[in-house]
C-alpha cells in the first residue's frame, strides 16, 4: 500500500526515506532571536517521529538588519546560532528524518514596524533578557488591530521604507503589508546579500544539516527579482530574464563553491504569480516563463524544484482557503516536471495518501509536498505506512494557522491549527504532561462537536474511560451547520476524521442520548467535561418574533428553506457572509445590514476575499453602519450611519447575530463530580480553534 509513497527517493546524493516532503511554513516558534529554542525544536522532531522524509524549515532569515518577517522566526544570520540548531538536527536525524533550511528575505512583503526595529531588540534582549517577557505580556494586551491595513499605514509615515528588488510597493490586491514606501535594494546591497545567504548556507552546512532551500516564492525576494511586475531595475539584475535571475543564480552558485557540488540545494519557484485572479492579466510572472525559470536553475545546478504559485497580493494562491479543490495545482507541477530531469516537489491541498500515490505513480512529480496537512496531523507519513490512513486528520484548508500567526505575533505566541490543539506546543503537551493515570476512571464529555470530539480522545489518550453523549442523531455539532455553505464541505472531513480517531482511540460514543442529572448519575464520573455548544441570539428587537424571521441555524440545518425570495441578512460575520452565500445559491435576492462601519468586521481577509467577490458577481445589497431597529409588514427598518431610518422591503430575515452558551447542565454536574469544566461555545462562544484548545486545556487539567 503507498508503495510509491513509502518509497526511497534522492535529491542530488541524498537519499530521502521516504518522498513525504515537509514544506517550509512560518509558524513563529523560534526564539525571539532567532535560535532554534526547545518549543520549535519539538515541534519539527513530532513531525520527524511521524515518519515524514525530508523537512524545510520554516522561512530561515539571512539577515538581521532589514530582513527579519517573524518575531519568532529561525534565523542563520550569524554564528551564535549553529550550537543551538546543530542540537535541533540531531533530534530530528535521530528519527531518520532529513532537513534542509528555508533562506529567506521577505523583500517588500514585510512590515517596516518589524524590519527596522527588530535587530535593536535583539541587541537589548541581549544584555536584558526579560525584555521579551516584558514586550510579551503587554501584546496580550494590544489591540489586535494594530495590523489592520489603515493602521499600519499610519505607522509607516515614521518608519524608514521596506526594501525590495524596486521600489514598487504592495498595490495590488489586498493585504495588511499594502501601501508602505518601498525603496529599491542598491546594487552594492544586492551583492551583500547574496554573500549573506551564501554565509547562511555555510552556517547550515556547519550545524549538521542536510541542504538547503532558496525561498524563490509567495512574492519574496528572490522571487521579486525574478518577476518583471517587481523588478523594473536598470543595472545588472533588471531587464531580461537572465538579469532578473542573476540574483538567484548567484547565490545558487556562490552556496555550491563554499558549500561543495554535493550540498544540495533545492529553489522553491512561483511558476505563476495570478494576477489574472485579482483583475491583472497582464502582470508578472505567468507559466511559460515560470517553466523557463525551472529550465535555467536546473542549468545552474538546483538539486531540486519546489513548485509554487502566487504572492501575497494574490495570497488565496498561495494558501487557500477552504473553496479551493484537492490538487488543484497539479497541472503546474506536471508542467515543471516535462521539462526538467531534477526531482520536482509538488504541493497544492493534497490531503490524503490516496491522493498522494496517484500524482507520484501518475508521474506529476517526484516529491509529495505537505505543510498544513503536517500541522493537523504531525503523524500524517507514520499512519499511511501503518494502514491507518483512516485516522488521519485532514487539512480543512481554514486558514485558522496563517490567521492565529498574524493575531499571535504580539504576544510572542506561535501559530494554531483549529483541529490539532497541540500545533506548535508539543512542548506544552507531550507524554510527560500528560500522563497516562486515568486508571480506568470514568470521565464523561457531553456534546459531540469538536471541543467535544478533542476533549474525549484526548481523555482516552490519558487512560480514562471516556464515554462522550450527544443528544442529536449525529456528531459534529457546529461543523453540521458550517459545512452547509458552498465550497464547505471540507468541514465534513473534521467531523469524519474527529470522530474516526476518538473511536480509534477507544472512546464510548453515544448519539440520541437526553443527558440530564439521573443519566449523568448513573455513569459515576471522575470528570465531566461540558461541551454543550451554543444557540442563535435572537435579541430584543422589536419583531425578531414574526414568523418571517429566523436564525442562519435555521437555514443552514434545513428547517427553513428560502427560494426565490428578497431576504434580508443581519450581521455580517463569516457565518452571516456564508449563509448569504448559500441563500444566493437558492436564488433569492439578498440584502446585508452590518451595524459596524465595514462589511465583515472581524472576518480573515483570506476568508473574506473567498466569499465576497461571489457575493458581489450576485449582486447581493450590502449596507454597512446601517442597525436593525424593527421587522414590520414592510421588511426591516435599518437606522443609517446619519441616524436617519429607511426600510428595505424583504420577505424574510435571517439573523446572524452571534451565539449565547448553552450550559444548562453545569449545576448538576457540579453535583456529581468534583471536576467540571465547560468548554468551547458552552463557555464562551468562539471558533473551532477556540474550542478544541479549551477542550486540550480541560484534559490537561484531569
Amino acid at each position: 500500500m503507498y508503495d510509491k509513497l513509502l518509497s526511497e527517493g534522492k535529491i542530488g546524493n541524498l537519499t530521502l526515506k521516504n518522498r513525504v516532503v515537509m514544506t517550509a511554513m512560518g509558524v513563529d516558534a523560534a526564539e525571539p532571536n532567532g535560535h532554534a529554542g526547545p518549543r520549535v525544536s519539538d515541534y519539527y522532531e513530532e513531525r520527524a517521529k511521524g515518519g515524514v522524509g525530508l523537512i524545510v524549515t520554516e522561512v530561515t532569515r539571512v539577515n538581521d538588519t532589514h530582513g527579519v518577517a517573524l518575531g519568532q522566526q529561525l534565523s542563520m544570520s550569524n554564528d551564535g546560532v549553529i550550537e543551538d540548531f546543530a542540537k535541533m538536527v540531531d533530534k530530528i536525524h535521530s528519527h531518520g528524518t532529513k532537513i534542509f533550511v528555508q533562506l529567506h528575505h521577505p523583500g517588500r512583503q514585510n512590515l517596516a514596524a518589524i524590519a527596522d526595529s527588530w535587530w535593536m531588540l535583539m541587541k537589548v534582549g541581549k544584555v536584558f533578557p526579560k525584555l521579551w517577557d516584558i514586550m510579551y505580556a503587554a501584546g496580550k494586551y494590544a489591540d489586535p488591530a494594530l495590523l489592520d491595513a489603515p493602521m499600519v499605514q499610519k505607522m509607516m509615515k515614521f518608519m524608514p521604507p521596506i526594501v525590495g528588488a524596486s521600489n514598487i510597493p504592495l498595490e495590488l490586491g489586498e493585504t495588511f503589508f499594502k501601501g508602505q514606501p518601498t525603496r529599491a535594494l542598491t546594487t552594492w546591497e544586492v551583492k551583500r546579500l547574496e554573500k549573506q545567504f551564501i554565509e547562511a548556507a555555510v552556517r547550515v552546512k556547519k550545524s549538521g544539516a542536510d541542504g538547503v532551500e532558496l525561498h524563490g516564492a509567495h512574492g519574496y525576494l528572490i522571487q521579486q527579482f525574478m518577476s518583471p511586475h517587481t523588478n523594473n531595475r536598470t543595472d545588472e539584475y533588471g531587464g531580461t530574464l537572465e538579469n532578473r535571475m542573476r540574483f538567484c543564480l548567484n547565490i545558487l552558485k556562490g552556496i555550491k563553491e563554499a558549500c561543495g557540488q554535493d550540498f544540495p540545494v533545492i529553489v522553491r519557484v512561483a511558476v505563476d504569480e495570478f494576477y489574472e485572479k485579482i483583475g491583472y492579466p497582464d502582470t508578472g510572472i505567468h507559466l511559460p516563463e515560470g517553466i523557463e525559470i525551472c529550465k535555467i536553475l536546473e542549468k545552474a545546478g538546483a538539486d531540486a524544484i519546489d513548485v509554487s504559485c502566487g504572492t501575497y497580493e494574490t495570497g488565496n494562491t498561495v494558501i487557500e482557503p477552504m473553496s479551493y479543490e484537492p490538487g488543484w495545482r497539479s497541472y503546474l507541477v506536471k508542467a515543471v516536471k516535462d521539462v526538467v530531469s531534477v526531482p520536482v516537489i509538488g504541493v497544492g491541498v493534497i490531503r490524503t495518501p490516496e491522493q498522494a500515490e496517484e500524482l507520484l505513480e501518475s508521474g506529476n512529480q517526484d516529491f509529495i509536498g505537505l505543510g498544513r496537512p503536517l500541522l493537523a496531523d504531525p503523524h500524517w507519513v507514520r499512519k499511511a505506512e501503518e494502514g491507518r490512513a483512516n485516522e488521519i486528520l485532514r487539512c480543512i484548508s481554514c486558514v485558522t494557522c496563517f490567521e492565529t500567526d498574524e493575531a499571535n505575533a504580539l504576544k510572542g505566541e506561535p501559530c494554531e491549527c483549529s483541529l490539532n490543539p497541540k500545533n506548535c506546543r508539543e512542548i506544552l503537551y507531550n507524554e510527560n504532561t500528560l500522563p497516562k493515570n486515568g486508571n480506568g476512571l470514568t470521565v464523561a464529555v457531553v456534546g459531540a462537536g469538536p471541543a467535544g470530539l478533542t476533549a474525549a480522545r484526548e481523555a482516552a489518550y490519558r487512560g480514562f474511560n471516556t464515554v462522550l453523549l450527544e443528544k442529536a442523531d449525529q456528531v459534529g455539532g457546529q461543523l453540521n451547520l458550517a459545512k452547509a455553505p458552498p465550497h464547505k464541505d471540507k468541514m465534513q472531513w473534521a467531523i469524519d476524521d474527529l470522530t474516526a480517531i476518538a473511536k480509534a482511540a477507544g472512546v464510548d460514543i453515544r448519539t440520541g442520548v437526553t443527558v440530564d442529572e439521573a443519566y449523568l448519575k448513573e455513569l459515576k464520573p471522575y470528570a465531566i467535561i461540558l461541551a454543550t455548544g451554543g444557540v442563535s441570539v435572537r435579541p430584543n428587537i422589536p419583531g425578531l418574533d414574526r414568523d418571517n424571521v429566523c436564525t442562519t441555524t435555521d437555514v443552514l440545518n434545513g428547517s427553513v428553506k428560502l427560494e426565490g425570495k428578497r431576504v434580508a441578512v443581519i450581521g455580517s460575520g463569516l457565518t452571516g457572509l456564508e449563509t448569504a452565500e448559500l441563500l444566493v445559491e437558492n436564488g433569492n435576492q439578498v440584502t446585508i445590514a452590518e451595524m459596524a462601519d465595514k462589511i465583515g468586521p472581524g472576518v480573515w481577509v483570506q476568508n473574506y476575499w473567498d466569499v465576497m467577490p461571489n457575493l458581489t458577481k450576485a449582486g447581493v445589497n450590502m449596507l454597512a453602519g446601517h442597525k436593525l431597529i424593527e421587522v414590520n409588514d414592510a421588511g426591516v427598518v435599518l437606522e443609517e450611519p446619519d441616524a436617519q431610518r429607511k426600510t428595505v422591503e424583504v420577505d424574510a430575515v435571517v439573523l446572524s447575530l452571534g451565539v449565547r452558551p448553552v450550559n444548562d447542565l453545569a449545576a448538576a454536574a457540579k453535583k456529581i463530580a468534583d471536576k467540571v469544566v465547560l468548554v468551547g461555545d458552552a463557555n464562551k462562544p468562539g471558533k473551532v480553534v477556540n474550542a478544541t484548545r479549551a477542550a486540550m486545556e480541560a484534559v490537561a487539567g484531569l
